[in-house]
């Protein structure tokens, strides 16, 4: 077997990846940890990779950027790989799908079309979307229209932003309510059955039922207006705030002190940071 220096002269960068990715995978002289994984598995990482290209670009740092798209394709490159493996697709697969996407979509730049503006970039690009998915929907004869346009839409999304949009899309269909008290009837229904999944020890049920409470609680969001993403970041914003003057307090080590000695700090501090927020209020 080739070492690592040996294996990665004469090639491109991408194939280099791709070899390095293949000998982590290999089942006699690979990784365990990657020869674990599994696209299941890999799931929470490809979003954290994908929030940390995000953050890198709000904070318009080059060096991380390059470092953050970097585990982020090797993310996809790993996908490949174990799909390979199965004999599915490869990553050469995957890169010619996307590129003739990416053909089919601009006719303007490929074909003959014309589009003078981005606006109509995106008119033209929406139009062969959805012929793309009307050809899809005819091919599997689907009788459930809406689920398969909502099932498309909530793809890119994370789970709580999706769940809004889910919401939104059967309430205006009709899968309504009659009013908010419907609604904090489901939430108490569904927190008392995720209670018993709990206490019987079965953690795919919790798992279910948990989902089941936050999908609700969404259900109040909408029915009250306000952004469940926003308020889950604010949520953690103040619970960092907080935890940091509480660690202050005790010179950064929490171990050997009580809960409710840890409770009356964070007591604490959250009554120091309303005071400030008070005083900045009244000065501004």
């Amino acid at each position: 077997m080739a070492s690592g220096s040996e294996m990665t002269q004469h090639q491109d960068p991408l194939r280099q990846l791709e070899g390095l990715v293949a000998r982590l995978r290999d089942p006699e002289e690979g990784c365990p940890w990657d020869l674990e994984q599994t696209h299941q598995s890999l799931t929470p990482y490809v979003l954290e990779e994908a929030h940390e290209v995000a953050d890198a670009i709000r904070h318009g740092d080059d060096k991380h950027l390059k470092e953050e798209l970097g585990d982020l394709l090797l993310q996809v490159v790993l996908h490949a790989r174990i799909a390979e493996e199965d004999r599915r697709f490869d990553l050469n697969a995957v890169a010619v799908g996307i590129s003739e996407k990416l053909i089919r979509r601009h006719p303007h730049v490929f074909a003959d079309a014309e589009a003078r503006d981005s606006a109509a970039v995106r008119i033209s690009w929406e139009a062969i979307k959805a012929q793309e998915r009307a050809e899809a929907k005819a091919a599997a004869n689907s009788t459930s229209p809406l689920s398969d346009q909502l099932a498309e839409k909530v793809r890119g999304q994370p789970a709580l932003s999706g769940a809004m949009t889910i919401s939104k899309k059967a309430a205006k269909a009709g899968f309504e309510w009659a009013d908010m008290t419907g609604v904090w009837s489901k939430v108490n229904e569904e927190l008392e059955e995720l209670k018993e999944a709990v206490a019987s020890g079965d953690r795919a049920h919790a798992q279910e039922e948990l989902g089941d409470v936050l999908f609700t609680l969404v259900n109040v969001a909408r029915w009250c207006e306000i952004s469940p993403e926003e308020g889950l970041a604010g949520t953690n914003h103040r619970f960092l705030d907080r935890f940091s003057r509480v660690e202050a307090a005790l010179g950064g080590d929490l171990h050997g002190h009580s809960i409710q000695e840890l409770e009356g700090l964070w007591q604490q501090a959250k009554q120091a940071i309303r005071s400030q927020s008070a005083s900045q209020d009244q000065g501004s």
